[in-house]
């Protein structure tokens, strides 16, 4: 164990918001420093949405059919493995600064009064957490207290508040401050995972960054056709979800997320420039994702839900210092968060647990192309949430919930989209990539939903499948045989 793991998350970061992926508008130079002193991922994509769910699936390594965390405050199956207990493996104290969104296994808890079931933020089992950013933000408001702002109010106010204070007293910068101070005093190789918060909403920049970008400069989404799909009607007609219809409202909102990414950058820029300054640059890998992505307009609607590309298209960064060759390089190949923590078990030295639907990347950072890699991307949305407290169905007769969800396969040329009802949607990416053109050749049809079928197939869980009971095991060996893991 020799090399620092540092492993950096961007919350809501859209995959085309990067100066060095030809943005027209949006300035990020140090993450694209960092794309060029490593390998950019441009095709990069979340599995599902929000933020747990999402999170579930980058900290696994599994889809979302497999880990089922399909909302905010869906239980984390504490039999999984993750990032962190990996690390732990590989000799390292996996320490957190800001949250992870894993909600607690109930089977691991003392009874309904456990402070760990009031609040779906908990902290993902395996990290040491020396800046604990979940619920009310109370290491931030300190911060802000200690400098002589007032820091009352909710979370969600202090965040829209961002503006009206300097730069360095955002969240970002108190983050990055908190990794900053605790850093050089690691004595033996470390693993960090700083999470940001930002260019999650409220859509508030801080500082001088609110004011970055002209309203009248940033463009405009893509817009909604007159034909919708019912659940895409419905996604128009909720507050949390449906975009601003008032022009000067949109501007603004994508101004404000335009300044939110580029002040994220800036203090990532601090941590590249201290890892340079300290002599760690070339003994720290960095991997840079998101949890998922923001339409921001598109199709009507803001935040990150359902079947469309912008909500679900990252940015994908990782950086090994021992692989020069590919360093400046792009990768084209579809490529997709569940393929982060095998990347790191291999960069750790450590095995990929069979759990895992993902495959390493380590191929693309030694400058080669794997001759089998998946064609497409795929990621899910699960609704379920909504009714959840109001269901009156009878388990196990009816099964309305299990049909509140859709999968999406996205090839080069389309994306076909599955409902849990039966119904379905093929958009033609390769002529509209903008998602509003639909598929009507049946044959298309038939050809994707028959590739969508083999993909769930294949990445049934495999936990045990490999291993056949005889002659003292032969096979494929899960994780956690304590006695075999021990010779």
């Amino acid at each position: 164990m020799t090399m620092n793991v540092l492993f950096i998350t961007l919350d809501q970061f859209r995959g085309d918001c990067l100066s060095i992926a030809g943005h027209s508008i949006v300035k990020t130079p140090n993450l694209d420093r960092l794309c060029e002193s490593g390998v950019r991922f441009a095709r990069h994509y979340s599995q599902a949405s929000p933020c747990a769910p999402g999170r579930a699936s980058l900290y696994t390594g599994m889809y979302q059919m497999n880990h089922r965390v399909v909302a905010n405050g869906t239980p984390l199956n504490s039999d999984f493995d993750n990032v962190a207990l990996a690390a732990r493996r590989a000799g390292y104290v996996p320490t957190l600064f800001g949250y992870t969104d894993q909600s607690i296994d109930p089977r691991v808890t003392t009874g309904a009064d456990d402070p760990r079931l009031q609040t779906y933020e908990g902290v993902l089992p395996g990290f040491d957490c020396v800046v604990d950013l979940t619920r009310s933000y109370e290491p931030w408001r300190e911060f802000l207290r200690n400098r002589g702002h007032v820091a009352t109010g909710s979370t969600t106010e202090l965040l829209k508040t961002e503006n009206e204070r300097h730069e360095d007293d955002s969240c970002s910068a108190f983050l990055t401050d908190s990794f900053l101070e605790w850093v050089p005093e690691q004595k033996s190789s470390w693993f960090a995972h700083v999470s940001y918060i930002r260019p999650h909403p409220p859509y508030s920049a801080a500082g001088k960054f609110s004011t970055m970008y002209d309203p009248s400069t940033v463009g405009e989404p893509i817009t909604c056709t007159e034909d919708v799909h019912p659940f895409h009607e419905v996604m128009l007609q909720l507050d949390g979800t449906k975009a601003p219809t008032d022009a000067a409202e949109m501007a603004h909102m994508r101004a404000q997320y335009f300044g939110m990414v580029s002040e994220v950058d800036s203090q990532v820029g601090r941590v590249l420039d201290w890892l340079q300054e300290s002599g760690q640059w070339d003994n720290t890998m960095v991997v840079v994702v998101a949890d998922h992505a923001e339409l921001l307009g598109d199709h009507g609607l803001r935040e990150k839900v359902g079947y469309w590309e912008t909500s679900q298209h990252i940015v994908g960064i990782v950086r090994d210092p021992r692989s020069t060759e590919s360093h400046g390089t792009v990768v084209n190949e579809f490529t997709e968060n569940i393929d982060i923590m095998p990347t790191l078990c291999e960069a750790m030295d450590i095995s990929v647990p069979v759990q895992c639907d993902g495959m390493p990347l380590t191929p693309f950072l030694q400058g080669v192309i794997p001759q089998q890699w998946r064609d497409a991307a795929h990621w899910e949305y699960d609704w379920r949430f909504a009714l959840i407290p109001f269901d009156k169905y009878t388990w196990p007769v009816n099964r309305r919930l299990e049909q509140m969800n859709l999968a999406v396969r996205r090839t080069n040329d389309f994306a076909y989209v599955q409902f849990g009802d039966g119904d379905f949607l093929c958009f033609d990416m390769a002529n509209d990539p903008t998602q509003r053109t639909l598929v009507t050749d049946p044959a298309i049809i038939s050809e994707q939903a028959r590739a969508m079928l083999v993909w769930r197939m294949e990445h049934a869980n495999r936990t045990l499948t490999g291993l056949l009971v005889e002659d003292g095991g032969i096979g494929r060996w899960p994780t956690g045989v304590s006695w075999r893991d021990e010779n």
